[in-house]
């Protein structure tokens, strides 16, 4: 059966060609060229699977992504931005996070648990939006019943003019009530309190099994009781209007488009995977690597995970996994999980020619955010371009010196360059502030000469 996603770019996601799903990534992350194009064809190939009979979709698995590259390189950004552009349910988890069933930690299911609750809630926001309206309209009316006495009854014989005197009146509040004159006039509402019992709970199953049970077999412990209180009239709006919403909304149907988006949209970006491999010459199991890759195997395979808005199947989420392994390689993986990713994936470490486009290309680059931030304070914040390669020549040389960490070394170094603007911005006279090159030396070259300085500052 074929998913409706909601579109989030101009073109509908069903048909962008990878082509031009890398132009949309592009527009976020600089260069990988590699990296977009197998996350571009994995994307495509699950629209195309989509538009396959049944029978023959079930069989195509997903071919799950192995990305292989040093950290601030953009592996968590590209499968962020695909998962955005493509409306799926995403989320992100770290390998080194889990433990081997039986020891403390994180059990390797939640992930899919974690996934199906962002999904609820992404389905969630999306028919709050068709409700809305809807909602508003009737807490309007819930709010005017309050405000207004109760009509008098009246005699069957009485004619319509007291009926239309009676709704004329309605109709004048509802504009008050529209146009904020009622808004210092107070109300009383029952407000339902969120009571949640406490007890400790010590057991060998999950959390999620014995919250399941605990609501199945005492429902009325968890719906709170109501109580009255006094509140202005936009409060009371408010709260009526997100009850109005919550009585609109189907959440088992929620639950249910959400498991299906879950099961043939879903995608787990499973980061560090490189930390839970095996290193060469250890002798015996190692209860913290090679037994969280075993417990893992399973969910990439595919198998049924019960959650509580049901049982999900895990066999067409799409994984991609990252690492750096400057220690461990891919080949020390278990080899039942490396034949789970068959796409495998370089990134290219950054140098100064990505820095000085990623400080100024992407939508959302550094120096974009920072001009918007001063701009909140009547600052108006430029840059020039010697300045920003003189900022790009100085990340790369801390970068090469210390620990390489990438595209994130630049936020390290704006921050440090812009560190006097940003603290004495408020009180600045002059509203209008260059960054030049010899702004950026004065500011930053004694820390970077300094080796020691530039591996604790920056």
């Amino acid at each position: 059966m074929a998913i409706l996603l909601p579109e989030t770019t101009q073109s509908s996601t069903d048909t962008l060609t990878p082509r031009q799903i890398v132009a949309e990534l592009d527009k976020y992350v600089i260069g990988q060229h590699a990296a977009k194009r197998a996350v571009a064809i994995a994307l495509r190939n699950r629209m195309r699977r989509q538009k396959l009979a049944p029978e023959l979709a079930e069989e195509i698995a997903p071919k799950n992504i192995l990305m292989i590259g040093p950290t601030g390189v953009g592996k968590t950004e590209i499968a962020r931005r695909l998962a955005r552009l493509a409306q799926s349910p995403f989320l992100k988890v770290e390998a080194s996070k889990f433990t081997e069933v039986g020891y403390v930690g994180r059990d390797v299911e939640s992930m899919v648990r974690d996934l199906v609750e962002l999904g609820v809630e992404m389905v969630r926001e999306e028919r709050l939006e068709e409700v809305r309206a809807k909602a508003a309209q009737n807490a309007e009316d819930r709010l005017l019943d309050i405000l207004l006495p109760p009509p008098r009854p009246m005699a069957p014989d009485e004619d319509s003019a007291a009926r239309d005197q009676q709704q004329q009146t309605r109709e004048r509040f509802r504009e008050q009530l529209r146009a904020g004159r009622l808004d210092t006039r107070v109300v009383e509402i029952d407000v339902r309190e969120k009571s949640f019992p406490s007890f400790e709970i010590i057991a060998g199953s999950s959390v999620e099994e014995v919250d399941i049970n605990l609501k199945d077999m005492l429902p009325g412990l968890f719906q709170g009781k109501s109580k009255k209180r006094k509140v202005k009239v936009p409060e009371a709006l408010e709260y009526l209007s997100q009850e109005e919403e919550q009585k609109l909304i189907d959440m088992d149907s929620v639950a249910r488009a959400a498991v299906e988006r879950v099961e043939q949209a879903g995608i787990i970006f499973v980061d560090e995977i490189d930390k839970i491999a095996g290193r060469e010459g250890s002798h015996g199991p190692d209860v913290s690597r090679e037994g969280v890759q075993r417990d893992i195997l399973p969910i990439v395979e595919g198998t049924t995970v019960n959650t509580k808005y049901g049982m999900v199947r895990t066999d067409h989420i799409l994984f991609i996994a990252a690492g750096a392994f400057h220690v461990a390689k891919p080949s020390d993986l278990i080899p039942e999980l490396q034949g789970r990713f068959p796409i495998r994936v370089e990134l290219e470490p950054l140098g100064r020619d990505e820095f000085v486009r990623i400080l100024t290309e992407p939508r959302s680059a550094l120096v974009k955010q920072y001009m918007a931030l001063m701009d909140t304070e009547g600052i108006t914040l430029t840059f020039t371009d010697d300045a920003i390669h003189r900022i790009a020549d100085f990340a790369t040389r801390v970068n090469e010196r210390t620990e390489n960490i990438g595209a994130r070394r630049l936020a390290t170094v704006m921050e440090k360059l812009l560190d006097e603007i940003s603290f004495e911005g408020p009180d600045l006279e002059n509203k209008i502030v260059t960054i030049d090159e010899a702004y950026v030396t004065k500011m930053l070259a004694d820390i970077v000469k300094n080796e020691d300085l530039s591996r604790y500052i920056l």
